[in-house]
């Protein structure tokens, strides 16, 4: 049977086994193997995947493998530009839009907290975020590799991160976010983009005491719930400014 030589490299390599992380290895190659295929076939998602060398030369997912050939498969990096060499998962133009898996609410309230666009739902079916990812072009978050080798899935990010705020700091840190954060313009419930309102026209549905003390609210439009910058309004930037400080400390230090 055919081999080729794989390298992966950084980050890539917390998907293999500990005896092929940081160093080149032997794989057998199915018939008509292609570089997805076999990439995939030692456990790396190809959604975490931006360049492919084959003996040097950048490639392509669908490109066929052959006998003998050294492949070297890295990830993105923030340092690095890739665009000479053809990035394979630059997320889509403007500003990203993201669906995550039952296991990422927290992650998910956090980006809508930032201001970013994540739909959520804690009974999705794999099939039904590759839809609605293909569909709505989001950006797939998700602790589960087998959801990410969906072929259908064009971007996506697997969250190493265990906690919520770190998590966070990974994503804004993956897809460059900072600068691009529009803190609590966003419902944390539904999703949706929050609208000034003026105070007489809510004054009613407001408990006695932000009657008094505040001045300044937003509304969903879909469920109503009002926003106003009271105590929980800067628990929650705190929330953010960690989540933030997180990831410059990381990035200090990588």
């Amino acid at each position: 049977m055919a081999s080729v030589t794989l390298r992966f490299y950084a980050e890539l390599n917390a998907f293999l086994p500990p005896k092929q992380r940081q160093r080149s290895f032997e794989a057998k190659l199915a018939r008509a193997a292609t570089a997805k295929h076999t990439i995939e076939a030692c456990g790396v998602p190809h959604t975490e995947v931006a360049l492919i060398l084959v003996d040097g030369e950048p490639a392509t997912f669908k490109r066929l493998l052959h006998e003998g050939e050294r492949i070297a498969v890295f990830p993105s990096f923030q340092r690095i530009a890739l665009a000479p060499l053809f990035s394979l998962n630059a997320p889509p133009a403007g500003k990203p839009r993201f669906i995550a898996d039952c296991h990422l609410g927290g992650l998910a309230r956090l980006l809508r907290m930032a201001g970013f666009d994540c739909t959520f739902r804690n009974d999705y079916r794999d099939r039904e975020i590759a839809e609605l990812a293909a569909n709505e072009e989001r950006i797939v978050l998700t602790r589960d590799k087998q959801l990410l080798m969906i072929k259908s899935i064009r971007h996506g990010a697997f969250v190493h991160a265990l906690k919520a705020e770190a998590q966070f700091a990974e994503i804004v840190r993956r897809f460059a976010l900072i600068g691009r954060c529009a803190p609590f313009s966003r419902c944390l419930i539904c999703n949706v983009p929050l609208a000034e309102v003026e105070k007489t026209a809510i004054v009613e549905e407001l408990p006695p005491a932000v009657r008094t003390s505040q001045a300044h609210f937003r509304r969903c439009p879909r469920c109503r719930r009002i926003y106003w910058p009271g105590s929980h309004w800067q628990r929650m930037r705190k929330l953010l400014e960690r989540a933030l400080a997180w990831r410059t400390q990381q990035e200090a230090f990588s």
